[in-house]
């Protein structure tokens, strides 16, 4: 991931990917597409491009997030976590975790 190399080519990416590995140009779109959203710049050398991040690993999670539940989930976070909740993603103490943080914050 790009956030955690700072500096990397779309071969170091590839690189870390597990087996079978998507092609190059599949890395390479996707990484382009990372770079005209804001989330990510590149220096080029010759032929070669060199992308780091721009945007924090935890603003891109809160925007990519952000976008999902207004999409997918009728800009409802609940309704996002009865999704989980029903695909079995999050058990009960995970979400009494989740609660306590909700509370601890209130608290603040």
């Amino acid at each position: 991931m790009i956030w955690e190399k700072g500096e990397c080519t779309v071969r170091d990416l590839l690189d870390d990917m597990p087996e079978p590995r998507p092609p190059h140009s599949t890395v390479s779109s996707v990484v382009r597409i990372l770079e005209q959203k804001g989330f990510v710049s590149h220096k080029a050398f010759g032929r070669t491009y060199l992308y780091f991040p721009i945007v924090s690993k935890e603003a891109y999670s809160r925007q990519t997030l952000g976008r999902i539940i207004d999409r997918y989930f009728d800009k409802s976070a609940s309704q996002m976590i009865s999704f989980l909740v029903e695909e079995e993603e999050i058990d009960y103490k995970t979400l009494s975790e989740l609660m306590d943080k909700i509370k601890n914050k209130e608290q603040r």
